[in-house]
């Protein structure tokens, strides 16, 4: 029973049927049908004009969005457990070509303008300092939390303000646009730039990075070749987005993921370490806890010495989920 990652879960099969059906001769890269049609469905989808690249992965996702924004001497500002920071082995630092990450705090993995202002204010304005070019923020957050649509526009402001760039990590877009029950458009508010998701939400191999700053798109084509994510048969990636998209199935993965990590949560109130707004579900849990539960069959993560994290999925089994459920109020 498994519930380590959303990335074990299934390719749903609306995504295997899109691929077969691209499998016919069309243009190679990104001049094939299916790719040319991107930027005009994530342009209604989001209800202003966007300019869309796939890649092959999130990190690839997150880095590229952010090579648009910061130059090789400057600096991103993002939460010290974002997934830039903790989980991807320095490639941001690759992209971008050396540029800094720049760590602040907050409660469950969510920035505000106040904890950014904390680190971007001390720095002063000369040669001898990185200076700071963007913000990213994870929409839901490392530890399952939500920005609320008021909380992204304050840090939107804010970057405005002080004239940066704002990325949204959107590994678990989806899921955070099922919590908040808004448009698209709501849950990522005015960031220059979203990482979107949809690996772990059903898809196969695809994520979108959608600019909103359409000219920073330019650039980042031939950044994009440079990196080893231009597939020559870009058609199969595009078929993953596109069939994700039709008839809101992104959402509908999404809100099944959820409701399956609410379920589990509700059962374990008591232990929760963060509010479950999301599919993921950290918990107190003593190493006894963890054996006497992986005896049972239950897979996941452990978080420290005395903690467990546990992902749900979209294809997520009922049967599996009540058994954790009742696994855990047993404890």
């Amino acid at each position: 029973m498994q519930f380590t990652s959303d990335n074990a879960a299934a390719v749903h099969p609306a995504v295997w049927k899109a691929m077969m059906a691209a499998d016919a001769p069309d243009a190679p890269y990104d001049n094939d049908a299916l790719s040319q049609r991107l930027d005009a469905t994530f342009s209604a989808l989001f209800g202003r004009e966007c300019a869309v690249l796939w890649v092959a992965s999130g990190t690839a996702a997150n880095c590229l969005a952010l090579a648009a924004m910061v130059p090789p001497h400057g600096a991103v500002v993002c939460h010290r457990e974002a997934h830039i920071e903790m989980d991807e082995a320095g490639a941001p630092g690759f992209f971008l070509h050396g540029a800094k990450l720049l760590l602040a705090d907050g409660a469950s993995a969510k920035v505000t303008p106040e904890t950014l202002a904390a680190v971007i204010d001390p720095i002063r304005d000369d040669v001898h300092q990185v200076q700071p070019h963007a913000i990213s923020i994870t929409q839901a957050s490392e530890y399952g939390c939500v920005y609320r649509p008021e909380e992204v526009a304050a840090i939107a402001a804010f970057a405005q303000a002080r004239g940066l760039g704002l990325h949204m990590d959107g590994a678990r877009f989806g899921n955070a646009t099922a919590y908040l029950g808004c448009s698209p458009a709501e849950a990522a508010g005015a960031v220059d730039a979203l990482s979107f998701g949809f690996v772990k939400n059903g898809g196969m191999g695809a994520e979108a990075i959608v600019f909103f700053d359409v000219e920073a798109a330019r650039t980042i084509r031939y950044r994009r070749k440079r990196a080893g994510h231009l597939q020559s048969k870009g058609r199969f990636m595009a078929a993953q987005i596109l069939a994700m998209l039709e008839g809101d199935l992104w959402l509908g993965n999404a809100r099944a993921a959820n409701a399956a990590a609410a379920e589990i949560a509700a059962a374990a109130p008591g232990r929760l370490l963060h509010p479950v707004e999301a599919n993921e579900i950290f918990l107190t849990c003593t190493a006894a806890e963890r054996e006497a539960l992986r005896a049972q069959g239950f897979a996941f993560y452990d978080w420290g010495a005395d903690a467990a994290r546990l992902v749900t999925s979209w294809d997520a089994k009922d049967a599996h989920v009540s058994a954790l459920a009742r696994a855990l109020a047993g404890l």
